[in-house]
């Protein structure tokens, strides 16, 4: 078996795309970022995740980005929108998949893994510039540039399943592969237990992308 990273976040899309890494063969070690985000909560649905889907290994890596804040997820100044708006919205965290992706990068040279996993999406997302195809093609060109493994021809490839899916096609896809979407937190102000506000953006893209799949949605609400 092959070995790979994959980021978990612990909420829907990055618990899908660990069952299809786990389904194609790999080997998955299973990396989740505590970054003082505001759904801490969504750490420990992480762990779930990655006990229930089989990953050989995961980790949590700690790195404070309220130290900058700037997003509604970093900075409780700042409250999570419960509308949808024009442009990048204000739980848009900066530069926080290149960070997470430099962390699976330097861990997967360490495991000499060639294979890194991202559950990032361009179709139903919240307009985030780090979740676009542009910058996945862009950050695994730099990869191959930046590393020893790469140089030294085990070239590094970048997997984003889920870039071209809708929610309800994700959801199909996890449903087929006994991914239990109970467990895993998506609400961007769920609170300590796990249970989701109802109200935010990834909440209402959640709730509809169940709806469309026609799969029952297990999301725990507060009200």
């Amino acid at each position: 078996m092959k070995n790979a990273v994959v980021l978990l976040s612990g909420g829907l899309d990055s618990a899908t795309v660990l069952a299809m890494a786990r389904a194609q063969g790999y080997d998955c070690y299973a990396l989740s970022v505590d970054y003082g985000q505001r759904h801490h909560s969504e750490l420990a649905a992480s762990q779930c995740v990655s006990d229930a889907l089989g990953a050989r290994e995961h980790r949590v890596i700690s790195i404070d980005l309220t130290g900058f804040g700037g997003s509604a997820l970093t900075d409780n100044n700042i409250a999570v929108p419960q509308h949808e708006s024009a442009g990048i919205p204000l739980t848009y965290v900066p530069a926080r998949n290149t960070i997470m992706l430099s962390l699976a990068l330097a861990w997967a040279e360490v495991l000499h893994a060639q294979d890194i996993f991202i559950g990032v999406n361009a179709v139903d997302y919240s307009g985030y510039p780090d979740c676009r195809p542009a910058y996945i093609e862009a950050f695994e060109r730099m990869a191959n540039l930046a590393t020893q493994a790469a140089v030294e021809g085990h070239p590094l490839t970048l997997h984003a399943p889920l870039l071209h899916l809708s929610k309800a096609e994700i959801i199909q896809r996890g449903n087929r592969l006994g991914v239990d979407y109970a467990m895993t937190v998506s609400c961007y102000q769920a609170d300590e237990r796990g249970r989701a506000c109802g109200l935010c953006d990834s909440c209402r893209l959640r709730s509809a992308g169940f709806a469309a799949a026609g799969v029952v949605d297990p999301t725990r609400y507060v009200n």
